[in-house]
């Protein structure tokens, strides 16, 4: 977590030099050449250098020790640190385009210097790289505030580089584009804004778990001996680097529970040393091995539900053969009528076998 939280902090600050350095050079060259766009350009490197402020200050806040009120940590706040930057990128191109409208409305013309567009081009330059560094610093370290900013950084350098070919029609055509070129960059900024603040609400509210960890971690756990499968993976973020949550896992229903216990604790260290992430709970699902009449009953029961439309999985089936119950999980795809295809389900489960008392859980669609 340290050497994570220096990284963003270092990557941080040489964006912040780097922005502060082009918005002072891109602003001189705008209002010596009376150019809006360059202008507006310099405006969205120093909100840039912003971003990059609110970044190390979430940062530091993310990385405070757990305490009583926050036992486990504060690493949501880099979830809101990207939702601040997105406003304050969303605010830099409203006010661009304000300043944009106003001077189509009241044109100014521009006068380029050979000074002026070199530096343009070299902000181009600089810009590209930048951005590509930032960003995979970012990718590298799982910050959505660094990766954020890299792929900004990239769009400023295209920004850029429209503002330096408007200024090459100017010189070639007298044909004055400032302004327009400005209301689009503004547009941009806008639209990049909107798209950062959409994604981190999005991750607050709670994304399905990633599919590749999903299945990572599933496999991990399949590979101890006795378990058959491992199902209702539910994992919660509190950071961009901590994830915890639980797991069901099918083991045969002669375990005891001094083995159950040993089982477990194996499934978490493993599961947090191979993929970094904390199982809290494993819930056991038990497997019939002492009746071959319950394997009979299983199999036809998967072939009834599993002929439904929206079906994707069913799991956790236990008969108790003394008692006569049968329960059973299944999983229906949300774009399915899932009440509908559960209530069809259950009916015709209970018409096949009517001296059990059937038990159907419906479980969300939440991992792969």
């Amino acid at each position: 977590m340290e050497n994570r939280s220096k990284t963003i902090v270092k990557t941080s600050i040489i964006g912040i030099v780097a922005n502060v350095l082009l918005a002072t050079f891109k602003a001189a060259v705008g209002f010596l050449s009376n150019s809006i766009a360059i202008v507006l350009d310099a405006v969205n490197n120093l909100s840039d250098a912003l971003s990059s402020v609110i970044t190390i200050v979430g940062t530091k806040l993310a990385g405070r020790s757990p305490d009583k009120k926050h036992p486990l940590g504060h690493g949501r706040v880099e979830y809101l640190t990207a939702m601040v930057i997105a406003v304050l990128v969303i605010y830099a191109g409203i006010t661009s385009l304000i300043e944009s409208i106003k001077q189509i409305i009241n044109p100014e013309t521009p006068e380029y210097k050979t000074v002026t567009l070199i530096i343009v081009a070299a902000s181009v330059i600089v810009k590209i790289l930048l951005g590509r560094y930032v960003k995979s610093v970012g990718e590298k370290v799982n910050s959505d505030s660094l990766i954020a900013s890299g792929t900004d950084a990239t769009m400023d350098a295209i920004i850029s580089a429209s503002t330096l070919v408007a200024a090459l029609i100017f010189i070639w055509k007298g044909l004055s584009l400032e302004a327009y070129l400005g209301a689009i960059i503004a547009l941009v900024i806008i639209k990049a804004g909107i798209d950062i603040f959409r994604e981190t609400i999005s991750q607050i509210i709670g994304e399905r778990v990633d599919s590749d960890l999903a299945k990572d971690i599933k496999k991990s756990i399949c590979e101890f001996e006795d378990v058959s499968g491992a199902y209702d993976l539910v994992l919660h973020s509190y950071g961009p680097d901590r994830l915890m949550g639980s797991v069901h896992i099918e083991i045969p229903d002669y375990y005891t529970a001094d083995k159950i216990d040993t089982l477990t604790r194996r499934i978490q260290k493993k599961i947090f040393d191979e993929h970094g992430v904390v199982i809290t709970a494993v819930s056991i699902y038990s497997i019939n091995t002492k009746d071959d009449a319950a394997h009979e009953i299983k199999n036809e029961v998967m072939n009834i539900v599993m002929e439904h439309e929206g079906l994707i999985q069913v799991h956790g089936f236990y008969l108790d053969m003394k008692e006569k119950t049968m329960t059973f999980d299944m999983i229906i795809d949300f774009n399915a009528d899932r009440e509908g295809v559960y209530n069809h389900i259950l009916e015709e489960i209970k018409e096949k076998y009517p001296e059990y008392s059937v038990h159907i859980q419906l479980d969300s669609d939440i991992s792969d």
